[in-house]
C-alpha cells in the first residue's frame, strides 16, 4: 500500500493543477445537485422491532384518515395572574384566536378549549391544537402568517400565549456557530504547530474543500436517503475535524522529509506514502464503525452513521490528492522560516542566472530551491539532534512507567463511574431554552395539567376477537385507570369498523422521569392480567413510549456494539504491527476513553454538573442515539492517534534502538503533531457545544472530552508507560499468526528500494529529477 500511495502523491504533486481543477468541478457539481435537489421533506421516524411502532402501525392499517400527518401547533393560553381563563373577556379573546386560526387556508382543523375540556382545573389555563394540512418543513413562513397573527393579537390583550408542536415553534439551527468557532481556533493551534502561514493555511483549506463536497453532496441526497439536519452538522463536524488532521499528519511528514534533504516531489510522495498510509488505515476504521451503525436496526442512526462516514471516506481521498497537489503550489512556502527564507533566495538567483526557455528557468529556480533546502538539512544532520519536549516528556515516562500508568488507568476509571447511572431517553421541549416558546409552552401545560400531560400514553386496543369490542374496551380503560402512576384514561374513539380503539392514558410524571418508564414497562407486564377475559389485545405507543422502547434497544445493542468494535480493533491493529499484546494495549485503552467521556456525558448532561456553563437548560436522559455514536466516532478517532503513534515507535525499534528508546524517538517525531492534532478536534468539537440542538451539543460535548481523554492521557502517558513496562515483548507476535496475518506496511519499509537516497554530510548530492516539477 506504501508505494502505491507514494505514486499517488507523486503524481499529484506533478499534475497539482488537474488536481486541483478535478476537485474544483466535484464542488460545483454537488453543488449544484444540492440547489436542484427536491427538499427532502418530513420523513416519519421508523423504529423497527418494537412494540411501539407495531402499534403505530396497527394504528395506520386501522385509521388510515390519520395516516396523513400534518404539521400541529398547541397553542397555550395562560390567564394573567388572578384571573381564570373562563372570565368572559378572556374566553372571547381565546375563542377568536381559535376561529381566526381555523380560518386560516391552510389549516385542516381547530378545536375550541372550551368545548373540548381543555381547560385546567384551577381555570387558569387552557390550550388548543391547530392541525395543518401539510407537514411542518412544507409551510412557508406567508403560509403560517395568519395563525401568527391570531396570537400575537391575542398577547396583544395582556394574556400569556404560547406555542408548542413542530409548527410554528422556533426554528433551531443544528450548528450555529460551531464550525466558525473550531475552525478560528484550529488556524491558531496550526501556526503556533508550524510557524508558516502557508502551512496553517493548507490544512484548513483542504478540510474546507472536503467539509463543503461532503455537505453538500449529503443536501443533494437527503430527499433520497433521508438525511436530516443532524447529519449534515455531524458529517460537517467529523469532516472539520479528521479533515485537519489527515492533512496535519501529510504535512508534517512533508515537513521532515525535507527537513531530512529530499527534494520537494519527493518528499510529497513519501509523505503520502508513509503518513497516508496511516491516513487511510485511521478513515477506514472511522467508516466501517460508522457505516457499523447499521447492526443496530434504527434507520435514523443508520443514516447518520452513513453521511458521516461518507464525510470521513471524502476526508480521506482530500488528503491522498488534493494534499500532494497543494504541496505543489506551496513547495517551500510550508517550510519552517530558515529553509523558506534559503529556498526563496536561491530561487531568485537561479531565475536572474537562468537561461531559456520559461519552463527551463523554472525547473532550475526549483532545483536550486531544493538544493538550498537540502544544504541546510546536511549540516543539521552533521550535529545531534535536539530532544524536544514530546521527547523529553517520553524518556520521563519510561523511567516511570508503573506510577505513571496507574494514576492515567484509575483518574480514567474514576471518571468512567458516572456510567454505571446512565439514563437514555430523547429529550424534548423541557430541554430547550426557556427563552423558545416551546419551552414555555411546555412549562405552562405541565403547571396546569400536570407533568405526565405533556407525554401521554397512546393505548391501541384490536378488539377484533371480543364479542362486545365498545364493552371491551370501556373494561380495559377502566382497569388501566386503576394502574399505579395513572392520572386519568381518556374515552376511547373508535376507528370506523368499530374494531379497534385508542385510548389515550395521562402519567402522573413527566415523560422523561424514571416512574414513566416503569409505568410503561408495568402495563405491559399486566397485559394479561388486563385484557383477562376479554377477548382483545392492546398496545402502547405514543411519542413517549416510542422514546422508551427506542432507549432500550440501543442500550440493549450498545455492549455488542462495543464488543464488536474492540474485536475490530485488535484484529486491524495486529494486522498493522503484527504484534498481540499492542492491540490489546490498544483495545483497553480505548475502552478506559470511551468510558470516561460518557461518565464526563452523564454527569454534565444527566446529573447537571456545570450545566449551566455549557448552556443546559435541564439536565435529563442523554440522547438514544449519542452513546453508541459516541462509541463508533472515537473508535476511529483512537485508532487515528494510535497508528500515528505507534507506527513511528515501532519504526524506531526496527530501525535497531531498544524498546524504551524507540519511545523516546517515537515522540519525538510525532509527538508534537499528536498533540496539535488533538487540540485542533477537541476545539472543533467543543466548538459545537454552543449549538442549540440537544444532540449535536452532547455528541460535541462528547467527542470534545473524548480526545482529550485519549490523545492526551492514553497516546501520551498509557501508551509509553505500557510499552516501556513490556519492552520487547510488546512485539512479539506467534509463528503461526506471523504466516497468517497479511503484511500492511503502514511504516513505508518498502519505499526504502524506491526512493532516492538521503545526502549525509560530507558526500555529494544526488542528481534530481526535475523535468515537470
Amino acid at each position: 500500500m506504501a508505494t502505491l500511495l507514494y505514486r499517488l502523491g507523486r503524481g499529484a504533486f506533478r499534475a497539482r493543477w488537474l488536481v486541483s481543477l478535478l476537485w474544483g468541478v466535484v464542488l460545483v457539481g454537488v453543488g449544484v445537485g444540492a440547489v436542484t435537489a427536491p427538499p427532502a421533506g418530513d420523513k416519519p421516524t421508523v423504529m423497527p422491532g418494537i412494540e411501539s411502532q407495531q402499534a403505530y402501525d396497527l394504528m395506520s392499517e386501522r385509521f388510515p384518515q390519520a395516516a396523513a400527518d400534518g404539521a400541529r401547533a398547541t397553542i397555550v393560553f395562560v390567564a394573567p395572574e388572578g384571573r381564570q381563563v373562563t372570565a368572559s373577556d378572556n374566553r372571547a379573546v381565546i375563542e377568536r384566536t381559535v376561529d381566526e386560526a381555523g380560518h386560516a387556508s391552510t389549516v385542516a382543523a381547530a378545536v375550541d378549549p372550551f368545548t373540548a375540556g381543555a381547560v385546567s382545573k384551577d381555570g387558569t389555563t387552557a390550550y388548543t391544537t391547530v392541525t395543518f394540512k401539510e407537514a411542518a418543513n412544507d409551510l412557508t413562513d406567508a403560509e403560517k402568517q395568519p395563525v401568527q397573527a391570531a396570537i400575537d393579537q391575542a398577547r396583544a390583550t395582556g394574556m400569556t400565549v404560547e406555542v408548542g408542536g413542530d409548527a410554528l415553534g422556533d426554528q433551531v439551527e443544528a450548528g450555529g456557530a460551531a464550525e466558525g468557532i473550531g475552525t478560528a481556533v484550529a488556524a491558531v493551534v496550526l501556526v503556533i504547530t508550524f510557524g508558516s502561514m502557508v502551512a496553517a493555511g493548507l490544512p484548513l483549506l483542504s478540510a474546507v474543500v472536503g467539509v463543503g463536497a461532503s455537505v453538500l453532496a449529503i443536501t443533494a441526497l437527503a430527499s433520497v436517503f433521508g438525511f436530516s439536519s443532524s447529519s449534515g452538522s455531524l458529517a460537517s463536524m467529523l469532516g472539520l475535524a479528521v479533515g485537519i488532521d489527515y492533512a496535519l499528519f501529510i504535512v508534517s511528514r512533508y515537513r521532515e522529509e525535507r527537513a531530512r534533504g529530499r527534494s520537494a516531489r519527493e518528499a510529497a510522495g513519501v509523505a503520502v506514502g508513509t503518513a497516508g498510509s496511516a491516513v487511510v488505515f485511521a478513515g477506514l476504521t472511522v467508516i466501517i464503525a460508522l457505516a457499523g451503525l447499521y447492526v443496530v436496526g434504527i434507520p435514523a442512526l443508520t443514516s447518520m452513521g452513513f453521511a458521516a462516514a461518507g464525510a470521513v471516506g471524502v476526508s480521506v481521498l482530500v488528503a491522498l490528492t488534493l494534499v500532494p497537489a497543494l504541496l505543489g503550489h506551496w513547495p517551500d512556502a510550508v517550510l519552517p522560516r530558515k529553509p523558506r527564507r534559503a529556498a526563496k533566495a536561491a530561487k531568485k538567483r537561479a531565475v536572474k542566472l537562468g537561461a531559456g526557455n520559461r519552463r527551463a528557468r523554472r525547473a532550475a529556480a526549483r532545483e536550486a530551491a531544493d538544493h538550498a533546502v537540502t544544504g541546510i538539512a546536511v549540516e543539521d544532520a552533521a550535529t545531534p539532534g535536539k530532544p524536544n519536549g514530546s521527547s523529553r516528556w517520553a524518556r520521563f515516562v519510561t523511567r516511570r512507567p508503573l506510577p505513571v500508568l496507574l494514576l492515567s488507568a484509575i483518574g480514567l476509571g474514576a471518571l468512567a463511574v458516572p456510567v454505571l447511572g446512565l439514563q437514555l431517553g430523547m429529550p424534548g421541549a423541557e430541554s430547550k431554552p426557556v427563552s423558545s416558546t416551546e419551552r414555555r409552552a411546555y412549562d405552562a401545560l405541565a403547571e396546569g395539567f400536570g407533568p405526565g400531560f405533556n407525554g401521554p400514553l397512546t393505548i391501541v386496543v384490536d378488539a377484533q376477537g371480543a364479542d362486545s369490542p365498545k364493552t371491551t374496551v370501556a373494561e380495559i380503560g377502566r382497569r388501566l385507570a386503576h394502574t399505579d402512576g395513572v392520572v386519568s384514561v381518556s374515552p376511547a374513539r373508535f376507528n370506523p369498523a368499530g374494531d379497534t380503539a385508542v385510548l389515550s392514558v395521562v402519567p402522573a410524571t413527566s415523560p422523561t422521569d424514571k416512574a414513566t418508564v416503569d409505568l410503561v414497562h408495568r402495563i405491559r407486564d399486566d397485559r394479561a392480567d388486563t385484557g383477562s377475559g376479554t377477548g382483545a389485545t392492546f398496545e402502547v405507543t405514543g411519542t413517549t413510549a416510542l422514546n422508551i422502547d427506542m432507549a432500550q434497544k440501543i442500550q440493549n445493542a450498545l455492549l455488542p456494539y462495543l464488543g464488536l468494535i474492540i474485536g475490530l480493533a485488535v484484529l486491524l491493529l495486529m494486522v498493522v504491527f503484527r504484534s498481540v499484546l499492542v492491540p490489546l494495549k490498544a483495545a483497553a485503552g480505548f475502552l478506559l476513553s470511551v468510558l470516561a467521556s460518557l461518565g464526563a456525558v452523564v454527569a454534565v448532561f444527566q446529573w447537571g454538573w456545570g450545566a449551566n456553563l455549557l448552556g443546559v437548560e435541564q439536565p435529563g436522559p442523554i440522547m438514544s442515539m449519542m452513546p453508541i455514536f459516541l462509541v463508533g466516532i472515537v473508535f476511529g478517532l483512537a485508532m487515528d492517534y494510535e497508528v500515528f503513534l505507534v507506527s513511528r515507535i515501532r519504526e524506531a525499534h526496527v530501525h535497531g534502538e531498544d524498546p524504551k528508546q524507540a519511545v523516546v524517538s517515537g515522540f519525538r517525531a510525532s509527538g508534537r503533531v499528536v498533540v496539535a492534532a488533538a487540540l485542533i478536534m477537541m476545539s472543533v468539537f467543543a466548538g459545537f457545544v454552543t449549538a442549540q440542538e440537544s444532540m449535536i451539543k452532547t455528541i460535541g460535548f462528547g467527542l470534545a472530552v473524548a480526545v482529550l481523554f485519549d490523545a492526551i492521557v492514553i497516546r501520551m502517558a498509557f501508551v509509553p508507560a505500557v510499552l516501556a513496562l513490556l519492552g520487547k515483548a510488546a512485539w512479539w507476535l506467534p509463528r503461526p499468526l506471523a504466516k497468517i496475518l497479511p503484511r500492511v506496511d503502514v511504516e513505508g519499509e518498502s519505499l526504502d528500494r524506491r526512493v532516492e537516497p538521503l545526502p549525509s554530510p560530507g558526500t555529494e548530492e544526488p542528481e534530481r529529477e526535475t523535468a515537470g516539477v
